[in-house]
């Protein structure tokens, strides 16, 4: 049976509002939505396309966890709580399995964190997919790129290279073993550190999400406060699995490490007297978080080894339009 678009849309993406704030959702011209008193709207958009952001063949209901991750991990970066999401979807035709996965996929992984869909489009074309996220910020509370300063310090979550690995393995050869499937899965499902963002805003000032590799996006924060970094190259977070499929860690690549992206991690940039808060919240969410280095005057990000020498890094992430 052929599907047109507002079938396909009626189908699979419409669903009865969970959130009182939602006044119009899918279904008309706008979507409509209350902004309560005190607070202000934050927005983000991000673009995945088949064969740039995910490997071809991949998984619907992966890429549709990713699609919602990686904006809400645009949202934790300023510590905004999300409310609302939009999609732009361009599919080459249709396929009835792939869109009910997809569509399933990405309502679950909303509504994990009370991110209601309210609306968007969808076409035929290329696969891609673009997302819009809206959350909800304290003003006083935002995380800002331009706000980091000599002598705080730089803290990231999790562990870092994995997703990247994970990509490496995939356009290498078939998943090998357990260690494998879970760098993959990194890569297919990051998770966005959306209450870690909300509930560091306390007390953190400057903050940036890792997508395009640490290197380039501490690059960013260091750009915008006009300040520097240094960065101990082997305080990095690694994961257990990463260091077993690399034979060890004096194996490492750590180029794909520290500029490999997709980590979808925190780099939190504190005051030096909100180190013992900032390990409470950790404990408390039972989340790690590593200090990796500090902010500096001069500006230059330099990466150091034990020794104190300078590791150089082949390559600064992921950047489009760049041959």
């Amino acid at each position: 049976m052929a599907s047109g678009e507002f079938d396909l849309i009626q189908r699979y993406f419409q669903s009865p509002k969970k959130r009182t704030d939602v006044l119009l959702g899918i279904g008309d011209d706008c979507a409509i939505t209350s902004i309560p008193a005190g607070k202000r709207l934050a927005i983000t958009t991000d673009t995945l396309i088949d064969g740039v952001h995910f490997p071809p063949r991949t998984a619907p209901d992966d890429i549709a966890v990713k699609a919602v991750a990686v904006n809400l991990s645009d949202l934790a970066a300023i510590g905004a709580t999300p409310a609302w999401l939009t999609l732009a979807l361009s599919m080459p035709h249709v396929d009835q399995r792939w869109i009910k996965s997809f569509a399933d996929a990405f309502k679950r992984m909303a509504g994990r964190f009370d991110a209601e869909l309210i609306g968007g489009d969808t076409c035929q074309g290329p696969l891609s997919l673009t997302v819009q996220a809206l959350g909800l910020i304290d003003d006083e509370r935002s995380m800002r790129r331009d706000r980091a300063q000599p002598g705080d310090l730089i803290y990231v979550s999790g562990t870092l290279g994995d997703a990247a690995a994970g990509l490496k393995i995939l356009q290498r050869s078939p998943i090998a073993g357990d260690d494998e499937a879970w760098l993959v899965n990194r890569l297919n499902r990051p998770e966005p550190r959306v209450e870690l963002g909300v509930r560091v805003a306390e007390f953190c000032r400057c903050a940036i999400d890792i997508s395009d590799g640490l290197v380039a996006d501490l690059g960013h924060v260091l750009a915008a406060s006009q300040c520097g970094a240094t960065v101990y190259k082997d305080r990095i977070p690694l994961s257990r699995q990463l260091i077993a499929h690399a034979g060890g860690r004096d194996a490492l690549d750590w180029d794909l490490v520290l500029a490999g992206g997709d980590d979808y991690e925190l780099c939190l940039v504190v005051a030096p007297d909100k180190d013992n808060e900032l390990m409470r919240l950790s404990s408390e969410l039972a989340l790690p978080l590593t200090r990796i280095g500090v902010i500096v005057e001069q500006r230059s990000l330099r990466i150091v080894d034990p020794s104190g020498a300078e590791y150089l890094v082949d390559q600064s992430g992921y950047q489009h339009f760049v041959s």
